[in-house]
């Protein structure tokens, strides 16, 4: 069994064009991200998927290994399945998608997040959650929040704070989001989860995926992972002690230039 990274990574961008190579501390952001992965000690190897020459050509600069893809790919999952296909990895080996704007990674969230198929040989996809630090990622709808049984299965994921405390705030989730500051009392109640948007699925699950209709719940959230959830299958959710802080703007490079320099292990 394998056990293989894929970082779909494209140029086009409406908040940022041409992320994965915006230079962070002298580096493009795909190569510090590729240098993460290929640190983690269960894995295999790792690849770049991408639809853009320039990003292909920076990879295989810096000595990294790239799959080009269709642009006709819908999301990234479908990008990493294709990678998987064009790798040739078969049904019962392990993909890691990792997120190419995430450079703070920790190697170790990845063999984290592949721990639980040495456990359940029957499981198709888990994923990570982070204990929420700072309370206004509670509210804040960029954060992607998760909640999970007693056995560590993902219940739900949303853009709202869940679970909201009926006795902690008398808010709604909506006027939650209008009110963090009475809202964000229920933090010392009891944890809330972050969502860190890394999965890792078999390739037999990737293709079963990919090929579901979008869910109800994922278009209303804009949340590709209820896909699953909507149509009956189970994500083991990891709780990892490692944040991974995302960069979304170009004003975020210099948040994460100053945490590379004061060496902070996330």
């Amino acid at each position: 069994m394998k056990i293989v990274v894929i970082i779909p990574s494209r140029y086009g961008s409406t908040r940022f064009d041409g992320k994965p190579l915006a230079l962070i501390a002298g580096k493009p952001m795909i190569r510090l991200v590729y240098e993460k992965a290929i640190q983690a000690e269960r894995i295999s190897d790792v690849f770049v998927a991408t639809d853009d020459q320039r990003i292909y050509d920076a990879v295989l600069a810096f000595g990294g290994k790239a799959v080009m893809t269709s642009a006709k790919n819908r999301s990234g999952t479908d990008r990493v399945a294709e990678a998987a296909e064009k790798i040739g990895l078969n049904p019962d080996d392990i993909i890691v998608n990792v997120q190419g704007d995430q450079p703070l990674l920790n190697p170790a969230c990845i063999d984290e997040l592949v721990e639980p198929f040495f456990v359940d040989q029957d499981l198709g996809i888990s994923t990570l959650a982070f204990k929420i630090i700072n309370k206004d990622e509670i509210t804040n709808p960029k954060d992607v929040k998760v909640t999970f049984d007693s056995a560590g299965f993902a219940l739900y994921f949303s853009r709202s704070a869940i679970p909201c405390g009926r006795d902690s705030s008398n808010l709604s989730a909506p006027a939650c989001a209008l009110h963090a500051d009475r809202c964000d009392a229920q933090a010392g109640n009891f944890d809330t989860y972050k969502h860190l948007g890394f999965y890792a699925y078999t390739r037999r699950f990737l293709e079963i995926f990919r090929n579901l209709p979008e869910g109800r719940l994922e278009m209303i959230e804009k949340l590709e992972q209820l896909r699953a959830l909507e149509y009956g299958h189970k994500i083991k959710v990891v709780i990892t002690g490692y944040d991974s802080p995302e960069v979304d703007l170009p004003e975020d490079i210099a948040k994460v230039e100053q945490i590379i320099m004061m060496g902070v292990n996330t």
